[in-house]
């Protein structure tokens, strides 16, 4: 079987993972989905833009309404926590903000402080529970996750400085993010869209 069609069968169960079982990692799901088709451990795994593709393609098909409802409701809470956080100049990064959180999906957001540190004593301050977990990036100083309304919300720290940095996805796509106001714009356009599909 052609290289092409076995990345097209695993990136489609990987995108459905996402969607249905909430599983956020792309690393995580095309190995899952990879191990579920039989595949063998040195198979090539399709790239995270693969699976991307399939996972929106996915959404579309199957989740559209519902897909919007969730991101609405997300992304409102992520508003909530940025205006809290707003001193650490947040951002809204993930799959909150592109558009494919699937229905377990966590709230990621940037902050910019000159420590981790100082992120802590402001929580400690506002009586806001955290609890420390492994950073993904490299460049993050620390992650702390807190739970607001049901859900998770992962804290990314990185150094000040790095506020202007571009930062890259490991296949070398520019990772987005976007300010509250930017996000309050998502939020609003997306309730004119539904206003607009309910008076036809």
């Amino acid at each position: 079987m052609p290289i092409s069609k076995d990345h097209a069968r695993i990136a489609n169960l990987a995108a459905r993972l996402m969607a249905e079982d909430g599983i956020a990692e792309y690393s995580i799901a095309r190995r899952k989905a990879a191990a579920i088709l039989g595949f063998p451990a040195d198979t090539r795994l399709p790239e995270n833009a693969e699976i991307d593709r399939e996972l929106r393609a996915y959404q579309r098909l199957f989740q559209g309404r519902e897909q919007e409802e969730r991101l609405a409701d997300l992304r409102q809470k992520a508003i909530d926590c940025m205006e809290i956080l707003q001193r650490f100049k947040p951002c809204l990064a993930g799959a909150v903000l592109d558009g494919t959180a699937g229905r377990n999906a966590e709230i990621d957001i940037q902050l910019f402080a000159d420590s981790a540190k100082e992120v802590e004593i402001f929580l400690l301050n506002e009586h806001i529970e955290y609890r420390h977990e492994v950073p993904r990036s490299e460049r993050a100083e620390a992650v702390l996750s807190i739970d607001r309304d049901g859900r998770t919300v992962h804290l990314v720290i990185y150094p000040a400085f790095d506020e202007r940095v571009v930062f890259r996805t490991r296949d070398g796509r520019i990772r987005p993010r976007a300010r509250i106001d930017a996000v309050r714009r998502l939020v609003m356009k997306g309730a004119e869209k539904n206003m607009k599909e309910n008076s036809h």
